[in-house]
């Protein structure tokens, strides 16, 4: 219970199509009331504070991929109902709406692009598809761009944003966890680079795996990021959290990650370690 209204309470601060078609957009960190074309300039950052806004996955691809140099990779991959799950709706409805949703039949998008000039397999998650959950289709891109990785030699960059393990899939959901975390061990056997970058908001089976795998862990500033939801934490523990717990300043304090970039130096930033990275592995 308390997971889902975490989760819910991120749902409620992630803007909807109809509040971006609006001329105004208020900050929920600091309140200031900004164009939102202003702080689509600013890489959907306040102007004021720099608080992070969420962004779709393609705005995730075109922050971050050369102009004109992204490939999608299996498109069509779309996941089956395999248990027949059933809680207030079908499995199979709730992709249906979701497809409608987004226009999309998964949380991921794959393919191949440049950053920087340099060629990268790119996955990127999109909490707008179920939370960004994994499942069997997640966990199948992320494996093949792996593996054209390898091919290729070149390196992955993934980036996280997640609830968890989707638990409509039960046990095939959290294979995944499993099968990514090998397949990526493949990846560092050819000494190939793999750079995490982890988004607002990255838990569960997603953080417990491949999203804390990489070579570089990168957060955004202010993501939060953990297994469980605080709230669950500070019921199973009896005790209060330390403040700013799960954000990401507090997770490179304590070691947890490799460091924190704001969005207009990320692809800068990727760029400079997938170059260094692959001279060096060559």
């Amino acid at each position: 219970m308390g997971f889902s209204n975490f989760l819910k309470r991120f749902k409620k601060q992630q803007p909807n199509k109809e509040e971006k078609s609006t001329t105004w957009i208020k900050c929920p960190a600091c309140g200031a009331i900004s164009f939102y074309k202003e702080v689509q300039k600013q890489n959907n950052t306040c102007p004021k504070c720099e608080y992070h806004f969420r962004m779709s996955a393609e705005e995730r691809i075109k922050l971050l991929a050369d102009e004109g140099s992204f490939i999608e990779h299996d498109k069509n991959l779309e996941p089956n109902d395999p248990l027949h799950f059933v809680d207030k709706k079908s499995y199979k409805k709730r992709i249906e709406e979701n497809y409608k949703k987004t226009g999309r039949k998964s949380a991921v998008i794959s393919g191949e692009c440049k950053i920087n000039g340099i060629p990268t397999q790119l996955v990127v998650f999109d909490f707008n598809f179920m939370g960004g959950s994994l499942g069997s289709v997640e966990g199948e891109k992320i494996v093949r761009a792996v593996k054209r990785a390898i091919k290729t030699s070149t390196g992955v960059v993934i980036v996280s944003t997640s609830g968890g393990a989707r638990m409509q899939e039960s046990t095939f959901s959290l294979m995944q966890m499993a099968k990514t975390s090998a397949a990526l061990a493949s990846l560092a056997e050819h000494h190939l680079p793999y750079i995490s970058v982890l988004t607002d908001p990255t838990f569960g089976g997603v953080s417990a795996s491949f999203a804390f795998l990489g070579d570089f862990i990168i957060a955004e500033p202010g993501a939060m990021i953990g297994f469980a939801g605080p709230r669950v934490i500070k019921q199973t523990i009896g005790e209060d959290l330390p403040e700013g717990f799960q954000r990401a300043e507090f997770l490179l304090e304590h070691g947890l990650i490799d460091m924190v970039v704001k969005r207009e130096k990320l692809k800068q930033t990727i760029g400079d370690l997938l170059k260094y990275t692959l001279k060096s592995a060559s």
